[in-house]
């Protein structure tokens, strides 16, 4: 039995006995706890603080006497004059074990520290980036030994740090003489480990300690908004978020309208990288200064996007994901360097990662969504939307799991609507239409207020009611089908029909009156017939998908549905019921995931591990192909009913009762196309 020293270590539990004498850091490292250091053990970085814990410890069967631990130093008083320790503290690698001891490791001294994500699961991320900072001090040259400065950097990291001999490109080597000779020999390193490489990559250098940290960039590339994530990779801390507008939607708004223009186009295509690549410049100057950073401090970004946004951010023509069979140039994840894709508002040897697509038509985004909500880790059967111009859909559980996208467009997102807007200030997000009296109240983005609450008019007064936006132009329609004011086929009836001058006539259809502001200057905002139908068309291409994923499972109903997006977060899922968007389950089944891709690119920026995890993952996904799948049109057609034409939406019924109405009188009356085929298909 060994008579040196036992270490207990909490809250790990790892025990081991050591040689007096032996630093708490050393045998915090032998034994694998999780104890930070980025100075190497030299009292400068501060990283690895510990609580020594004195008294008797029956349930790790050991008693600490007071002088277990080595008297304070010299390097630890100048650290606590310089910053201040906390009480109790120690610091790991000046203080030496003289006895039997047990050691706490607080959270901020743990490396792979976890981060709660604040949605509806509140899971963890664990912090295992691929980029760290690592502290060295460097031998001098000397006439003798005629290494270079690079040479022998290297050297201090394998023999400080016990790290294969890392690499370095032109851009480092042209800072390094000019940082080892003004930190005295002493730098700093951020080192790259790409989790599909043994051999690191040096990203940049500054001279002594350094201690402003760096940050990578959770980038989601969609077709309409690009939103960012800027992340401390110590922390995992989430410093800054921002999100712009796609200015490739200027060349089309939906994924197959950018194909044909870059078909249609010669250098398209090449425009169409160009302005994507301009945006996340811009952007990333602009989550920088928000942050009050550096931006040369971001030495990452990792990307989710649709197959379309994928190729057209590396520079690859999207031609063949126009056409069948779908083919993507790459289906593997991407690693490059931020000089390949001209980003060039980072550090110019910033490492970019590109989650894997799964198929032709379901992208990294999905693959982001799939690593963020886990469907093959569930025991139900979860069906999970991540709602946008392109929606994903995947549907699985421990034994399988399925995915497709469909294209929904950008209705949802208030695109194509006729007073439909963005989310922002003054547009309509919540609507309620009083069935007796026909009347509606609402609620506008920057107010709690409904319309007919005291106080509203002063409280939109800065801000106006300026449209409707995605999660009110949903609200609405289905308000309009539980009022009464809209039949199951989605027409609205007359003023005569439905017994309100709400219901205005216009051209050979009707719209329904939400606010009329032209008496103050302000907007008359209605719903259409026409946005009716874009409605139609984007919730029956979502419940088509749905349906597929369904049929091909051998299943009618799933146990749970999570909506993911960041629009997803705004849906009632009530209103998403009626509507038909999503198949029947209880309600309390439904559950809002927040931006899922978002999330599944911070953990696969947080966690190299993760990235090993969905590329795994992204190979036993069953992709199925919606373009080419004949019972897609069966079930779109079925779907374009309100909820649906044969489902019977059991679970709905039972909260709420839909009027039987019905204002398609035959002979041109505005039924529609959709009525139209509708009734052909009996």
């Amino acid at each position: 039995m060994s008579t040196d020293p036992l270490v207990v270590f909490t809250p790990s539990g790892k025990r081991g006995h050591f040689p007096k004498g032996t630093p708490v850091l050393t045998a915090a490292r032998q034994l694998g706890v999780d104890l930070d250091s980025v100075c190497g053990g030299r009292g400068i970085c501060s990283k690895c603080q510990i609580t020594p814990s004195y008294g008797e410890f029956s349930k790790h069967g050991v008693t600490v006497q007071d002088d277990a631990l080595s008297e304070w130093n010299s390097v630890e008083q100048r650290y606590d004059d310089k910053r201040g320790l906390k009480p109790g503290r120690r610091l790991g690698c000046q203080a030496t074990i003289q006895g039997d001891v047990v050691i706490d490791v607080p959270a901020e001294s743990q490396v792979h520290k976890q981060v709660v994500r604040k949605a509806a699961s509140a899971r963890v991320i664990e912090m295992a980036p691929a980029t760290k900072l690592y502290f060295v001090e460097v031998q001098e040259p000397d006439m003798h030994e005629p290494t270079g400065d690079l040479e022998r950097l290297i050297t201090a990291l394998t023999e400080q740090w016990d790290l294969d001999a890392p690499t370095a490109d032109l851009r480092v080597l042209s800072k390094l003489q000019i940082a080892l000779r003004k930190g005295n020999w002493q730098v700093t390193v951020a080192l790259h480990q790409d989790h599909n490489s043994a051999v690191p990559k040096i990203i940049d250098v500054w001279s002594g300690l350094h201690e402003a940290g760096i940050y990578g960039l959770a980038i989601d590339l969609g077709s309409t908004t690009v939103a960012a994530h800027l992340t401390d990779l110590a922390t995992g801390e989430v410093v800054a978020s921002s999100g712009i507008m796609n200015p490739q939607i200027r060349f089309g708004e939906d994924l197959m309208s950018r194909v044909s223009y870059a078909m249609m186009n010669k250098g398209g295509d090449q425009e169409m990288t160009r302005a994507v690549r301009d945006a996340i410049n811009a952007l990333t100057t602009e989550i920088a200064q928000e942050a009050e950073i550096d931006a040369n401090l971001i030495v990452e970004t990792v990307f989710v996007c649709n197959p379309v946004m994928h190729h057209l951010l590396l520079g690859i023509d999207p031609v063949e994901l126009g056409q069948a069979p779908f083919a993507l140039a790459t289906s593997k994840s991407v690693s490059l360097t931020a000089r390949d894709l001209d980003l060039d508002a980072m550090n110019g040897s910033a490492q970019i990662y590109v989650l894997p697509c799964i198929a032709g038509h379901v992208g990294a985004d999905a693959a982001a969504v799939a690593l963020s909500e886990e469907p093959g880790k569930s025991k139900d059967l979860v069906l999970v939307v991540d709602v946008g111009t392109n929606a994903e859909i995947l549907l699985g559980n421990t034994e399988r799991v399925l995915a497709c996208s469909s294209p929904t467009g950008p209705a949802f997102e208030g695109a194509q609507i006729s007073s439909g807007q963005r989310a922002a200030p003054g547009a309509i997000e919540r609507i309620e239409i009083n069935p007796e009296t026909k009347e509606p109240r609402f609620r506008v983005i920057g107010s709690d207020l409904w319309s007919d609450d005291e106080g509203f008019a002063e409280a939109t007064a800065t801000t106006g009611i300026t449209g409707i936006c995605g999660s009110g132009i949903i609200e609405a329609v289905a308000e309009l089908r539980l009022a009464g004011l809209m039949d199951d086929s989605g027409l609205i009836g007359s003023h005569e029909a439905t017994g309100t001058p709400r219901c205005v006539p216009e051209g050979r259809t009707h719209a329904y009156v939400v606010y009329d502001g032209s008496a103050e200057g302000g907007p008359r905002i209605t719903v259409t017939q026409g946005d009716i139908r874009a409605i139609q068309l984007a919730k029956s291409a979502l419940y088509a998908g749905a349906r597929l994923l369904m049929d091909e499972m051998n299943v009618d109903k799933v146990d749970r549905v999570v909506l993911a997006g960041a629009f997803g977060a705004h849906i009632s899922s009530k209103h998403a019921m009626v509507l038909g968007m999503i198949p029947d389950v209880p309600l309390d089944k439904v559950q809002s995931a927040g931006n899922a891709a978002g999330t599944g690119a911070r953990i696969a920026l947080c966690n190299i591990d993760a990235r090993r995890e969905i590329e795994k993952t992204v190979g036993e996904i069953t992709k199925v192909e919606t373009a080419i799948e004949p019972k897609f049109q069966d079930h779109f057609v079925a779907a374009n009913a309100i909820p649906h034409k044969t489902d019977p939406f059991p679970e709905l019924n039972k909260i709420v009762t839909l009027p039987h109405v019905s204002f398609n009188t035959g002979g041109g009356d505005g039924g529609g196309e959709g009525g139209r085929r509708r009734r052909r298909r009996g």
